[in-house]
């Protein structure tokens, strides 16, 4: 397993970047850009962080939810109103959200174009 790994964009020669289900995600594209140690073809040896974007269409959204992964959501394009315990707002192209594990919250695509989304997790350290 490699040390280290170039992760190519999507649908270009190279790029091992694959889409994939979430539960309780709706009208949108998750994609895995790079994976923990031994998830998949994405991974590292010895990795424990994953990354993707997801493309989020108008209307599109995660169900209100807690997870156990510290998160950070980095808007790249468009605008997404983010729910938390506390309330809502809106994050633009450049905006970003962390969040310890544990902590529920929501994303919708309330702007009438695609969102992406950069996310980063890490999963509790065993």
């Amino acid at each position: 397993m490699a040390k280290y790994r170039i992760q190519r964009k999507k649908d270009t020669e190279g790029s091992t970047v694959y889409t994939y289900s979430a539960p309780g995600h709706y009208d949108c594209e998750p994609t895995r850009l790079h994976d923990i140690d031994g998830a998949g073809p994405n991974d590292i040896e010895g990795g424990k962080m994953i990354m993707g974007i997801t493309y989020f269409q108008p209307g599109g959204r995660t169900d209100f939810g807690a997870n156990p992964l510290e998160s950070i959501y980095y808007i790249l394009e468009g605008e997404m109103t983010l729910k938390t315990e506390d309330g809502e707002t809106v994050l633009k192209a450049g905006d970003s959200y962390h969040c310890a594990g544990g902590v529920s919250k929501s994303v919708t695509n309330t702007g009438s174009t695609v969102t992406q989304m950069l996310v980063c997790l890490l999963p509790p350290q065993k």
